[in-house]
């Protein structure tokens, strides 16, 4: 018999409602996806509470993610809230209004478990393979990194210094000037401290961007080359050389907002922040001696509809 399942991100910028069929033997077939840019950060993530235009923003979001979930019928509906949410004063009354004005009970997940549900969603995107790998997922709100390969974590942690919070930090010109960006490579330095450990340890080969900053990038590389076929059909996995990705990069670097916003392949919802993230991920690439980057398009939900299905938690 077949189940319907609704999956909730709720993400500091972003957030994705996925609702998917699953048949007797585990086949899925997606029926809506899509991302809206709630931010949900906005004007409140450095105070530490989400900002009264933001939380109503979110509570339409979700009453509109309700009405959809209603009209398919579904089964099972799971929420996950993430950084903004988990660290802000009044998030306990935004999930309790959740609740009462759409009836969908949240869970607020912790970072590790975060990126364990990254890492699964990842691993279903078939881009993990015997190689020792670093994912990066940047969130508005937290940067998830885990150490892997196909088989097993070997080592995972979520740091609070997500592309929103880089922002109000570092991005006060646009375009950003070359102290900004040596100074946010100079506090990813300090913060990643027990990252590079790890990649000490573990000695990571392969870079691996989870959806996201990373699927945009891939946008705008295919669209320069006049590659069409990434926007009429995301693929689960795919790749960006370095030559390509630092192409991409400098020229973010190099424009204003309205200028970055005019890139083909280019979300408005990412028009800013992508500068912040895009510095990050050169950070990783130069500081750990990377040398392939590869991309799923698969994250946080696709780790809880993994795990749901290896459980049968439906």
């Amino acid at each position: 018999m077949n189940k319907r399942l609704a999956l909730i991100d709720m993400g500091t910028n972003t957030f994705h409602l996925l609702i998917t069929e699953v048949d007797e033997n585990g086949i899925r077939k997606d029926l809506v996806k899509t991302k809206l840019p709630v931010r949900l950060g906005q004007g409140g993530i450095s105070n530490g509470a989400i900002a009264p235009e933001a939380y109503e923003r979110a509570l339409k979001t979700l009453r509109d993610f309700r009405t959809q979930i209603d009209a398919h019928e579904v089964d099972t509906v799971r929420a996950m809230a993430t950084s903004m949410v988990r660290n802000a004063s009044n998030g306990d009354d935004f999930v309790k209004d959740i609740y009462k004005q759409t009836d969908i009970q949240v869970e607020v997940i912790s970072g590790e478990r975060e990126a364990e549900l990254i890492y699964y969603g990842v691993r279903s995107a078939g881009v993990l393979d015997e190689k020792t790998a670093l994912i990066i997922d940047i969130g508005g709100g937290s940067i998830e990194f885990i150490i892997c390969n196909e088989d097993a974590i070997f080592w995972k942690r979520s740091f609070e210094i997500g592309a929103q919070r880089l922002m109000d930090m570092f991005f006060q010109q646009d375009p950003i000037p070359a102290e900004s960006i040596a100074a946010e490579k100079d506090y990813l330095k300090e913060k990643l401290q027990q990252l590079s450990e790890a990649v000490a340890m573990h000695k990571p080969m392969v870079l691996v961007g989870s959806s996201g900053t990373f699927d945009t990038l891939c946008d705008i590389d295919a669209l320069r080359k006049g590659d069409t076929s990434r926007i009429q059909k995301q693929p689960a996995a795919s790749s960006i050389s370095l030559e390509d990705f630092y192409a991409v990069h400098h020229d973010l670097l190099r424009k204003n907002h309205d200028e970055r916003l005019a890139i083909p392949g280019m979300l408005e919802m990412r028009v800013d922040m992508i500068v912040l993230a895009s510095i990050v991920v050169d950070f990783i690439l130069e500081t750990y001696q990377l040398e392939e980057i590869r991309v799923s398009a698969y994250a946080l939900k696709e780790g809880v509809l993994q795990q749901a299905l290896q459980f049968e938690d439906l």
